[in-house]
Formats: C-alpha cells, structure tokens, sequence
C-alpha cells in the first residue's frame, strides 16, 4: 500500500494501535477540507503495531488532549515536504474541558460555567484528579 508524500501537513505518529479512528473523530478531521489519511495496523517496530494519521494542512492541534488520549504519540509537521518540527507527546500536567467531573457534590455539578480541570496526580497509573473535588477521573480515558 503507498500513500502519498504530504507537502504541507501534519503526520501523528506511533497512535497506539486501534485508537486512531478515537483520535480522528476527538480531533474533527472529517471535517477538514484536505486530505486525511487513516492507516490502521501498520508493523512497527517498537510497539509491533501502530495506527497513523497524515494530514494534508497544518492545523492547530490541542497537544494535551493528543498527550491525554494517547501519550505515546509523536507529532511530525511537515513543511515544503520536509520534516519542519517533531513532538514527542507525554501525559499532561493538567487537562481541561476534557473530561468531566463525576462527583455530583463536587462544585462543577452546579456551577455549570466552571471548566472541568483535572491535575495529574499519579503519572505509572495515569491517575487524574479533579482540582475542586478531587475526585479521580472516570477509568478509560487518558490511553488505557
């Protein structure tokens, strides 16, 4: 299978098998008026299996959404057909309006115009804790 060299663009890197289709939908890429191309199962040879994303334009991307999601990613931006930038993403510090506290006594259950904020608190077990309640974040979110 061959696709095509980008010119301009972005290509997410080392997505964690499966996830790719998560992250094409999180990101609004369906969206886009360029081309996108989804490459799912491709042999790697870190971690044996991987998905990929090239993007045809260069757009903002939220790196502490990618870094939450799937912290193993690596972002290249490729510019003039060349490798211009390359991040390397980990868990973030801190995410906000990612997830949502599920503590109905913590204060963003009724103060609905506060932004759901969670601190990373434990990085081995990708533990998340909201910074009003400290209630831990709902398991399945941030790459496991």
């Amino acid at each position: 299978m061959i696709i095509g060299q980008i010119k301009d663009g972005i290509v997410l890197d080392h997505i964690t098998a499966g996830r790719g289709m998560e992250i094409y939908n999180i990101l609004g890429l369906g969206e886009l008026d360029c081309t996108v191309a989804m490459i799912k199962n491709a042999d790697s040879v870190k971690k044996g299996k991987k998905d990929i994303i090239k993007i045809g334009q260069v757009i903002d991307l939220d790196f502490d959404v990618l870094g939450y999601i799937d912290p193993g990613i690596t972002v290249n931006i490729i510019r003039d057909g060349a490798l211009a930038k390359r991040e390397h993403l980990s868990l973030p510090e801190r995410v906000t309006g990612i997830i949502r506290c599920k503590n109905p006594r913590c204060i963003t259950s009724t103060e609905q115009e506060l932004v759901q904020e969670f601190r990373l608190t434990d990085r081995a077990k990708k533990i998340y804790r909201c910074i009003y309640c400290e209630s831990e974040a709902p398991r399945g979110e941030g790459g496991e």
